[in-house]
């Protein structure tokens, strides 16, 4: 029994990477490691960051220890949403770490990947939008931080991440416009604080999500051609 989980551990953590994958995986995570060296003012920033890598790298090659990194960079990402008044994150953030046993135990029944037709895609993708609309009106009445795009994270994710969950392959098309947002987004909440705009949040923690999401924006671009292959196959 014992050399059984030994077994899949190993799978799960090492089996089957490209020499790419590799490259770039280390790479993702020097790069948050040099954004503490530079702002050293949140370990708990660095750590959203490098599991955060790691649980969507998992996630791209659908290993189920994606799940195990996951709740770790929930957690953390909770405490640095909290603090810089990222509500729609934050609140979303709370979803996740609630999601990471379901999607534990659904990608354990199901290995396939699965896509939708041309119609229910155009259909998902235009309640993504209406959604976000009404997201961003109610972020404004609470005077959240920038609004429009905290609403991206608030709603894109949700759909996106049930999406991710039952293993369809649409999810990374949400996710590379949530990325990008979220990209844009703590990079200007890094300029505030740069420019003494704002008190809310550190210098460090808001770097260390500006790396994250330039890495998860990667990923889930190159995401997107793997699962493609894989559910053709």
């Amino acid at each position: 029994m014992q050399n059984n989980s030994h077994s899949w551990l190993y799978n799960q953590l090492f089996f089957d990477w490209k020499k790419f994958e590799v490259i770039y995986c280390l790479g993702l995570i020097t790069l948050q490691l040099l954004v503490y060296a530079i702002a050293p003012d949140s370990l708990v920033g660095m750590l959203s960051g490098v599991t955060g890598i790691m649980s969507l790298v998992y996630g791209m090659k659908g290993r189920r220890v994606a799940f195990v990194f996951g709740t770790i960079q929930c957690i953390a990402m909770t405490y640095v949403a909290w603090i810089s008044h990222a509500y729609g994150s934050f609140s979303m953030d709370i979803i996740y770490v609630i999601s990471q046993p379901i999607g534990w135990f659904m990608w354990g029944n199901d290995e396939s990947v699965h896509q939708f037709s041309n119609k229910m895609r155009q259909l998902i993708f235009f309640g993504a939008f209406i959604a976000w609309l009404m997201g961003w009106f109610i972020l404004n009445q609470v005077n959240g931080q920038l609004p429009y795009f905290d609403s991206i994270n608030f709603v894109l994710s949700f759909i996106a991440q049930i999406l991710y969950i039952l293993k369809y392959r649409e999810n990374w098309s949400l996710w590379i416009i949530v990325n990008l947002a979220n990209l844009i987004y703590w990079s200007v909440l890094t300029i505030q604080i740069l420019n003494g705009d704002t008190a809310l949040g550190t210098l460090g923690a808001n770097l260390s999500q500006v790396a994250l999401q330039a890495a998860l924006l990667f990923n889930s671009i190159y995401a997107t051609k793997v699962w493609a292959e894989n559910s053709r196959k």
